[in-house]
């Protein structure tokens, strides 16, 4: 069981994504499903994630979170927005280059209206490709994250395809 909850709301083409406790890979396909369903919305204006209860984040989780920016830029040109006033979380939030790619607010936001993903229990062979989704767009907002996960992407790929073999 996750020690974290993804709340969502939306309003006229904006969504509001909150994270609480910690959000881990276990919680990835979740939240995944939701970005593709959101994705299709011919009407989306924005995107706005609550990182204000997040005490702990992975890079998986943050390969979904930066899948935001780049739908947005592709879609609208628009940066979504981070609202973040844990200076850890914060930290690593710069470090990954998301202050290029996201507007970051050191604030908190109101309470609002928010409803929770129902929970997605993913295939372990769906697990791993959302992983590596997640961590190849990590890799594409910068130079150090693409040498930093590269070596993890290729062992992940490896796995997977091997996984595959053993399966035919």
């Amino acid at each position: 069981m996750a020690s974290g909850h993804i709340l969502y709301a939306s309003h006229g083409g904006t969504y509001v994504l909150k994270f609480t406790g910690e959000i881990r890979a276990s919680m990835c396909a979740t939240l995944d499903n939701f970005l593709e369903k959101i994705f299709l919305d011919p009407d989306i204006a924005g995107i706005l994630i609550d990182l204000t209860q997040t005490e702990y984040v992975d890079s998986t989780a943050l390969g979904l979170i930066a899948k935001t920016a780049v739908f947005l830029q592709l879609h609208n040109s628009r940066k979504p927005i981070i609202l973040s006033t844990n200076p850890d979380i914060s930290r690593i939030l710069e470090s990954m280059g998301f202050d290029q790619v996201f507007l970051i607010l050191d604030c908190d936001c109101e309470e609002v209206c928010l409803n929770e993903l129902p929970e997605v229990e993913p295939s372990e062979q769906e697990m791993m490709t959302k992983v590596i989704s997640a961590h190849r767009i990590l890799m594409g907002l910068s130079e150090k994250n693409q040498e930093t996960f590269k070596n993890l992407v290729d062992i992940l790929e490896m796995e997977q395809q091997s996984q595959g073999e053993a399966k035919h």
